[in-house]
């Protein structure tokens, strides 16, 4: 009679409680504006828990938190636990909390071969999505050694393998799960795509492999090319300098370079322009030429000057009817320019005769062509 008498005091009480509700409006009710915040304070409608979760603030939360590190539990308890958490933070697409769960969860050292095959499967489609291919490849690796016959495991490390262009070691997955279940078509899309990109690869290596060996070919003839002509080669640090000048110039402005310096092997510069000597079909040789003008600081630049043509060829074009705007005075005329080279090792200058040939000048016995050493 006691239970009853207070059930019913309880009933009175809550029809007192609604009775309110006629009068006056319930001060802590929920409203169009704050209700999404309101139900994220309560555990079980959290979309994000809090980073670091304080018992005084959080009682409710430290309750469930204790429960799954609770360390009366077996360690295959924690791991479960710690997998279904880390699956849970997969699910929003918190790819590095959930490689820290489940990580956690294969710390605790369980005796249950599956479960940890699992945990290292999860933590490999995580690393995946992240883009960790490597890290996947080696979690996949390591699931499929616990079981063998692992599907989840194998299939994410033929797309690991597949991701870092091993097509061979794609393949050999896909083989390996085919193996187990012949009728998977996920399996079998990976291996037809496999052996493409692999068909692909070999014949990209191949073509490079010749593209080399031509290229190679190329050099060596350059080389033997150059050498023929009686022009000497000479490794040198910084860059030597030749000059252009005009008569009725001070012709002290310093030496500039005419040539720009040439690499054999290369050959090929390494000069912003990439221009580079080469040798056409019918075996004459192209020369990159800067010229500099000391007086006014300006240079120009000519990409392949043919070895068979002279010095004023080009001047009579550069120096013709419309003279460049810096020269003022009218001084760089093709009559009035004299053009010199540098003696690399001794320092002295020597003029050349605009009317000879560029391989002229190149065959001087004083004048080195430059190689600059890497």
């Amino acid at each position: 009679m006691a239970a009853l008498a207070q059930g019913e005091d309880s009933d009175d009480n809550m029809d007192e409680f609604m009775e309110k509700f006629k009068t006056q409006k319930y001060k802590n009710a929920f409203s169009e504006s704050n209700w999404e915040e309101e139900f994220n304070k309560v555990p079980m409608f959290m979309k994000t828990a809090p980073e670091n979760i304080d018992p005084e603030k959080h009682p409710d939360l430290a309750c469930i938190q204790s429960i799954i590190h609770d360390d009366h539990r077996t360690p295959e308890e924690k791991a479960r636990s710690l997998k279904d958490e880390g699956n849970e933070y997969f699910k929003e697409k918190n790819y590095k909390k959930a490689i820290v769960s489940y990580t956690e969860g294969l710390k605790k050292n369980c005796m249950d071969i599956e479960l940890n095959a699992i945990l290292f499967t999860n933590r490999a489609a995580a690393h995946f999505h992240l883009g960790n291919m490597r890290s996947a490849l080696n979690d996949a690796t390591a699931a499929k050694k616990l079981k063998p016959d692992h599907i989840k495991a194998i299939i994410r490390g033929a797309q690991c393998s597949m991701e870092l262009r091993n097509y061979a070691g794609a393949s050999q997955w896909c083989d390996e799960g085919l193996g187990l279940i012949p009728t998977d078509k996920k399996l079998q899309e990976l291996r037809a795509t496999a052996d493409k990109k692999k068909r692909e690869a070999d014949r990209d290596a191949r073509k490079e492999k010749i593209k080399a060996k031509k290229e190679q070919n190329e050099k060596e003839a350059l080389l033997a090319a150059i050498k023929e002509r009686g022009i000497k080669l000479l490794k040198t640090e910084p860059s030597r300098h030749r000059g252009l000048d005009s008569e009725d110039g001070d012709g002290d402005g310093g030496v500039s370079r005419a040539l720009a310096d040439l690499e054999l092997d290369g050959i090929s510069s390494q000069e912003a322009t990439g221009a580079c000597v080469y040798m056409d079909e019918q075996g004459v040789l192209y020369w990159p030429v800067l010229l500099l003008y000391p007086e006014h600081s300006q240079t120009d630049f000519i990409s392949a000057f043919c070895e068979n043509s002279s010095f004023m060829d080009h001047l009579a074009v550069m120096f013709g009817e419309e003279l460049p705007p810096w020269d003022s005075e009218r001084k760089y005329q093709p009559q009035n320019l004299q053009l010199f080279f540098e003696d690399p090792e001794k320092g002295n200058l020597y003029q050349v005769d605009l009317e000879k040939s560029l391989l002229n000048v190149l065959q001087h016995q004083r004048y080195f062509r430059g190689i600059s050493s890497k």
